[in-house]
């Protein structure tokens, strides 16, 4: 038996382990395993909670888009701040939807809007909230403020989706370069010198 044969079962071997590194490096399952939802462990309330909040940032230009229709329609700002809840579906409006029944017992609107936004942490809110509360202030039109900043947001989000895909390449280069393509050297090179060796022997 030749060397090559002899490593033949190592290098099969080392194949598997090299995909299945692969297969948890991708954290993905099969897309044919279906699980039981009685079965499926829960998630933790802290991931709950960063999934909502994550998907309530994603609403906010949706929100300041609804603030500025309702104050072009003519409807002062607390108004255009209810219409505005009433016309979202999501996160941002079941969170906003607990300001609203805080405004309902008493609160003052803004001080409700502000409570939250400081409590949520996301930067666009609390933005929203200095908007606000600069036209109060200064006079300037809601509709003008709300639209811009919308404008702004969308700009800002474009960027840092940009900046993540061009790094996309570099993150991908780790399980390129050590898990993907050893394993395809195992599983397709290997082989042919085995068959090269036994047709030459």
């Amino acid at each position: 038996m030749s060397m090559l044969e002899a490593m033949a079962p190592l290098a099969a071997a080392a194949a598997w382990v090299v995909a299945v590194a692969a297969l948890r490096a991708g954290r993905r399952r099969p897309l044919a395993v279906v699980e039981d939802p009685g079965t499926r462990p829960a998630s933790s309330p802290r991931r709950a909670q960063r999934a909502e909040s994550r998907n309530a940032h994603r609403e906010v230009p949706q929100f300041l888009d609804l603030l500025a229709a309702g104050s072009t329609a003519g409807l002062s700002a607390e108004l255009s701040f209810r219409r505005a809840v009433a016309c979202l579906r999501g996160s941002l409006a079941r969170a906003l939807g607990d300001v609203v029944h805080a405004i309902d017992l008493g609160t003052p609107w803004r001080q409700a809007f502000a409570t939250y936004a400081a409590a949520s942490g996301d930067p666009d809110l609390r933005r929203t909230v200095a908007v606000l509360a600069r036209t109060e202030t200064l006079g300037v039109p809601l509709s003008e403020a709300t639209r811009e900043l919308a404008r702004t947001v969308r700009e800002a989000r474009r960027s840092e989706t940009l900046e993540r895909a061009r790094t996309a390449p570099v993150k991908m280069l780790f399980p390129l370069v050590f898990l993907i393509l050893p394993a395809f050297l195992l599983l397709t090179v290997v082989p042919v010198l085995i068959t090269t060796v036994r047709t030459i022997d």
